[in-house]
């Protein structure tokens, strides 16, 4: 099996290529992204490739799989870039491996493409999927699913897949996920527990959150079944105020969602972090998830739970962990993190 991995640099890239690294069925594997990792995966081969301006048909063609796994998160002041890059990008991978005659498309959705759901009780993959209206990142996840659409109906023989994860967490993705969310006036010594005094209590903070390298497990799990349609895949148990009190040992702190909301718009307009107030908006409205389907059809189970996943994403946060592959590299955020300042909080990297 031939299997082609666009984005294969990133948080579930790299733990997808170490998941099939072992993986007897899968003989060869193309890695695809803008910029080659400073390190091999086993019978992997990296090619250099923009979604957004490259030809995708000769990498695609003679693929058995294709994951697309290729996604802007910043910056998110300039949706112009990003929706070239995720929603315009995306239409060229679909069509390219429709013209390559690749046989299946495992695509990375998100828990982001669901319209506002419960926060008392988890949702199977049926919920509607119309997004967020104010987060940009939901509406770009809104609208490849639609793209997807259009393919299943034009190209019904084409086995499509829709992986809709809920936070994903590995310690490894610490640097490029403080860079995209918190920017680098974040002090590593702040996250130290002892220094944490409250969380905010806050109706409707309550989310779900999976490990890193068990999303790259339920992805290749994905790419060996004969299997179609969309997964959830997120872990036990889902994390509000008192679980992030928690793992922060911290004490709870009653405040309006509005507040938040507020907070997250002033600092995103004076430019003190890069995470636009559509972020916040999503967390409060997204529906929990039952990963049911992948379970049973996938025969997945995640390894870790989602609050073990969070303590290890902070804590790498903290040591400043990264991996040897771009974005995810601390040299992507510059000594002292002055790239950072030099290119604008929320550039792309």
């Amino acid at each position: 099996m031939r299997v082609v991995v666009i984005g294969a640099t990133g948080n579930v890239g790299t733990s997808l290529l170490e998941c099939l690294e072992p993986e007897t069925q899968v003989e060869e594997i193309v890695a695809v992204a803008r910029r080659a990792p400073a390190r091999g995966f086993a019978r992997t081969t990296f090619m250099p490739a923009d979604i957004a301006s490259s030809d995708l048909v000769p990498i695609l063609r003679g693929a058995d799989v294709v994951v697309h796994l290729a996604w802007l998160i910043q910056p998110g002041r300039t949706e112009s870039i990003t929706y070239r890059v995720n929603v315009a990008g995306s239409e060229r991978v679909f069509g390219a491996a429709v013209e390559a005659n690749v046989p299946a498309i495992v695509y990375a959705s998100s828990v982001g493409t669901y319209s506002p759901g419960p926060k008392d009780r988890l949702v199977d993959e049926s919920w509607p999927t119309e997004g967020i209206r104010t987060s940009f990142y939901a509406r770009h996840k809104v609208a490849v699913e639609r793209q997807l659409d259009r393919l299943e109906r034009e190209h019904p023989s084409t086995r499509v897949v829709r992986m809709r994860p809920a936070l994903i967490f590995k310690a490894d993705a610490a640097t490029e996920i403080r860079r995209l969310f918190a920017g680098p006036l974040l002090p590593r010594a702040l996250l130290r527990p002892e220094l944490i005094p409250f969380v905010p209590d806050v109706p409707r903070l309550r989310f779900q959150a999976v490990h890193s390298l068990d999303v790259g497990d339920a992805y290749r799990r994905a790419v060996l079944a004969d299997v179609r349609g969309a997964f959830n895949v997120a872990a036990d148990p889902p994390i509000g105020p008192r679980e992030l009190a928690d793992v922060l040992h911290a004490r709870r702190l009653s405040l309006p969602g509005s507040a938040l909301r507020a907070a997250a718009a002033a600092t995103f307009a004076l430019r003190l972090q890069p995470t636009e107030p559509g972020w916040v908006d999503m967390a409060f409205a997204v529906p929990l998830l039952d990963s049911a389907r992948a379970r049973s059809e996938l025969g997945w189970a995640p390894r870790r739970t989602s609050t073990e996943a969070l303590t290890e994403l902070i804590e790498g946060m903290r040591r400043g962990d990264d991996y040897q592959t771009p974005p995810l590299a601390g040299g992507t955020s510059g000594p002292g993190r002055i790239r950072e300042f030099l290119t604008g909080l929320g550039a792309r990297p």
